[in-house]
């Protein structure tokens, strides 16, 4: 027997609250405090009967794997950022501002997993068949394994996933579909988290692979309930300025793998072509020799990666002079540029502070600290960085320098590039291939990294 009880919960994050609310206590959005009735059991003495259908209990060492083997995409960047690929029965959410190449992406690995032999059904949402196709024209291919269906209602949507069977169904995009019983417009917190609700049921049910595309909003964030984050497995970001050809795709969530690998593509015309040395590509358009530009080997999941920081000083007559920073944080610049102050006596008080990373490559290690140091020394002292060194090493408050993790693997990939020496913490060991300028503190290290001032 059961009974009906009224409870209160969070379209966004999903909290309970035993009353209504106007601002959730969880999450602290205002009006998402909704009334929602639920079934309880009624407590009996008589025990509960399992229909036969339902899953029974069993050991660990019992449960099958074999049904769950990745599936490969076919591109060595995604199935990188995947952990090898898409496990079956899961689902992925995959965000990103329009334009940045969402679409593309995906049209390109169901297009290599089906010559693989896979069978892949996509729900144009928001598109028509014939944009799909020719879309695959310009990519340069054709395949009958992949299926496409222009429709937006769930249930038209599972229907066809469970006729054609797909090992893999990709939805594009989920603010888009609708569930005909459920209240609400399509996009609406209901229908997005009623609509994901519905396709992770059949995902777990069926088996397939399911990937559904996300909308952003202007934050930056995916568009929707915040429990539309919490019912999927995977929530992937793609990233890149739609003015530049590098994209980024990173992990927010993965229940599967690393949140941590970082996948790198360049737009071409002819779609979306994986990155093979990241390094040399970031620094191609360096210039050698100029003032406020200091290279930093990252470590962005198991890759090293060299990128360019630049920082830019200039006198303000503002009473509160900027400290800006691009791709990196900007709380983090004012700490730096108070140690460059206060410990290196460089004058900074009225001057504007800009730092930057190139590339759009965001940086949320500390191992930069020193180069963007560096970089606004070389700025407003004028005073060039020897063209083939690179910087590595965190910065504390009393200006002192410490190591930072799997240096040696930076450091190889600098002197693979062709980098020569490097300025680093004093506790840094020798790597073969590139020669080290260790220092104590900041000011040893702009001591010994930056070349006199040019004589007038």
């Amino acid at each position: 027997m059961t009974r009906t009880r009224v409870r209160f919960g969070c379209e966004q994050c999903g909290a309970e609250a035993s009353k209504w609310v106007g601002r959730c206590a969880d999450c602290g959005e205002w009006g998402s405090v909704v009334q929602v009735a639920a079934d309880l059991l009624e407590a009996t003495n008589s025990a509960v009967m399992l229909p036969d259908s339902v899953a029974r209990p069993v050991p660990l060492g019992g449960v099958d794997v074999a049904s769950s083997q990745r599936l490969s995409t076919g591109i060595a960047e995604l199935d990188r950022v995947l952990g090898g690929g898409l496990v079956p029965g899961s689902v992925t959410l995959l965000g990103g501002e329009p334009g940045v190449g969402k679409s593309t992406i995906l049209l390109q690995a169901l297009l290599a997993m089906t010559r693989q032999g896979h069978t892949a059904l996509l729900i144009a949402a928001e598109e028509s068949p014939q944009q799909v196709r020719m879309r695959a024209e310009r990519l340069g291919e054709l395949n009958d394994r992949l299926l496409v269906v222009a429709e937006t209602s769930v249930p038209y949507v599972l229907a066809h996933a469970a006729s054609v069977a797909p090992q893999v169904l990709v939805v594009d995009s989920i603010q888009t579909v609708h569930d005909p019983d459920a209240p609400g417009v399509p996009g609406s917190v209901t229908q997005v988290r009623d609509s994901a609700q519905a396709l992770v049921r059949f995902a777990k049910e069926s088996g397939t692979a399911v990937v559904l595309v996300g909308h952003v909003t202007k934050e930056g964030s995916i568009a929707g309930p915040r429990v539309l984050e919490h019912l999927v497995d995977t929530v992937l970001q793609f990233e890149g300025d739609r003015h530049f050809a590098l994209r980024m795709l990173r992990a927010l969530k993965h229940r599967f793998g690393r949140t941590d690998e970082l996948g790198l593509f360049e737009m071409l015309e002819s779609g979306l072509e994986e990155v093979v040395d990241a390094s040399a590509m970031l620094l191609t358009d360096r210039q050698a020799g100029a003032t406020g530009s200091v290279v930093v080997p990252l470590i962005e999941g198991s890759r090293p990666l060299l990128v360019e920081v630049q920082a830019l000083v200039a006198p303000t007559s503002a009473p509160m002079p900027r400290r800006q920073a691009q791709s990196f944080d900007g709380g983090r610049l004012a700490m730096l540029t108070a140690v460059l102050q206060r410990r290196c006596r460089l004058s900074l008080a009225q001057m504007d502070v800009y730092a930057s990373v190139v590339g759009g490559v965001k940086i949320a290690e500390t191992g930069a600290d020193l180069a963007v140091a560096i970089a606004i020394a070389s700025s407003v002292l004028e005073r060039p960085l020897p063209a083939q060194s690179v910087v590595l090493g965190e910065v504390g408050l009393g200006g002192e320098l410490r190591s930072v993790p799997q240096a040696a693997r930076r450091l190889q990939e600098a002197a693979r590039i062709g980098f020569l020496r490097a300025i680093v913490p004093e506790s840094t060991p020798p790597v073969p291939g590139i020669e080290l300028i260790r220092a104590r503190d900041v000011s040893e290290a702009l001591h010994l990294g930056l070349s006199p001032a040019p004589r007038s």
